[in-house]
Order: C-alpha cells, then structure tokens, then sequence
C-alpha cells in the first residue's frame, strides 16, 4: 500500500468540524468545509443525521460533493425540495439543530462580519459578500457552529460591522434580545477548537491543535481568549481510516480540502 499524505490544514478544519455533529441531528449545510463536514459525519459517527441544504434540499441521497448549497447534488433524490425561504422558516419553527458559518471577523462574543470592513459603510476599505443566509441561520437555528481562519484581523475585539448576531454584548444579551436559539457553541479554527464560558459568553479555549500553544493562540486573537484552568487538551486528529474516507469518498476530487497550489 502506498504511503498515506500527510494531513493537511483543510482536512484537520473538516474532520474537527464534522465532530460538531451529533447523530439524529437537523443540520443546516452551507456551501465548503460544512459540506464536507456533513457528509463525512454521515459516513462515520452520525449516520442518523439529516441534512437541510440553504438552497432548499432536504436530506438527499448519497452522491457526488455538491460544488455549493445550489449544485445538483443537493437535491439528488431528496424526498423534499423547497425553497430558500422555506429552509429558513425551518430554523425559524424549531426544526434544526445545528448551523455552521463563516466568517471575515469575529469578536469575543461570537458575532459575526461578512458586510464589511472600514469605519464608514458607506465607504468601507472593503466591500464583503454581505449576510446571505447568515443572519437568518445564526438568529434561528438552535445552535451556532463557526469554521475559519484564526488571526488578529478575523478574530478582532469588536467587528466594524454585525452581520450575524452571537451573543451580542455577553451574558443574556442574546435571550433578552429575542433571538433564537442558544446562539454560538463552538468556533473550530486553524488554531484549535473555542466553546464560550457559561455566564459572561466570551470565547474560552476547549482545545487547541497539534504544536499549537495557548501563548500562540493568544497571538492570533486580537482579544483575550478565556483560558480554563488546567492544562488544555489537544484537538483529536483524523486516523488514517478517516483521511481515507475523507479523500476517497466525500470529497476525491479535493473541491473543498486540497491545498491551493499544492
């Protein structure tokens, strides 16, 4: 047998994320590593899981990597295709569990920016994509999985601009607010994985990955992290059975976990 590649960063962010997802869940999928996250959950550990794809597919059978949240293969076969609207008065009536989102930045409370950067709107340094379906999945949806780059300029101490609400300014914000849901969870990072502390609703270190410090976590944050007490655990890897399935069946032609320029 040749000898397995190396993982590598993307594939790490997958194989974390799809650890997110319970068995006998609604999750509502959006477009990369969610996908990818879904679908290898759904071949391992949560067989059970039920997929609501942001374009309007419900639960299809099993086939190729969706190229996004609109390809063919988000609606192969599904005993349900709605509209983008509908998928949204899901979350809205209670019926799914988990939502996963990017993000350009991040602050400590887990709200979100995907509109801009700069201090005017109007004349931002940068026009981002805007919130999508953003707002409506972290508003709705019972709970809150983040996935992206880890940096002092995504994880900043307050965004320029709230697309999607976390937990706004901490404690019962949230709740008070009228929002749904129990709002963000979890953060899965290129650093390691963030839960956030019960009472303030700061982000706190859960683990950190491989060679990956609390020191070096902190310098990639432009906030205090919350460090619990104890020593921090290390973010459980992919075996080799995994990458296999990863590589091999969820994804072989690498859309979503190939390295660009590799």
């Amino acid at each position: 047998m040749a000898e397995s590649k190396p993982m590598n960063p993307l594939e790490m962010l997958a194989y974390v994320l799809s650890r997110q997802i319970n068995d006998h869940e609604v999750v509502y999928i959006g477009t990369g590593l969610p996908m990818v996250a879904g679908i290898l959950a759904k071949k391992t550990h949560a067989p059970h899981i039920t997929f609501v794809y942001e374009s309007g597919g419900q639960d299809p059978i099993e086939g190729g990597m969706p190229w996004s949240v609109g390809g063919p293969e988000t609606y192969r076969k599904s005993p349900m295709i709605l509209e983008m609207p509908y998928s949204f008065g899901q979350a809205a009536m209670g019926l799914v569990d988990t939502g996963f989102l990017g993000f350009a930045q991040l602050d400590m409370y887990g709200n979100a920016n995907t509109t801009m950067i700069g201090e005017e709107f109007t004349n931002p340094k940068v026009r981002l994509t805007g919130s999508g379906g953003n707002n409506d999945v972290a508003s709705l949806c019972e709970k809150i999985v983040f996935v992206g780059i880890q940096s002092p300029q995504k994880f900043v101490k307050k965004c320029d601009f709230i697309t999607s609400a976390g937990h706004l300014t901490g404690g019962n914000a949230r709740q008070e607010s009228g929002l749904l849901g129990q709002g963000p969870i979890a953060v899965v990072s290129t650093a390691g994985v963030y839960d956030f502390e019960p009472d303030t609703k700061r982000m706190r270190i859960k683990t950190l990955h491989p060679g990956v410090s609390p020191e070096l976590a902190q310098l990639a944050s432009g906030f205090e992290l919350v460090r619990p007490a104890g020593e921090i655990p290390v973010t459980e890897i992919p075996n080799e059975e995994i990458l296999e399935i990863l590589r091999h069946e969820v994804d072989p032609q690498g859309f979503f976990i190939s390295m660009p320029g590799a």
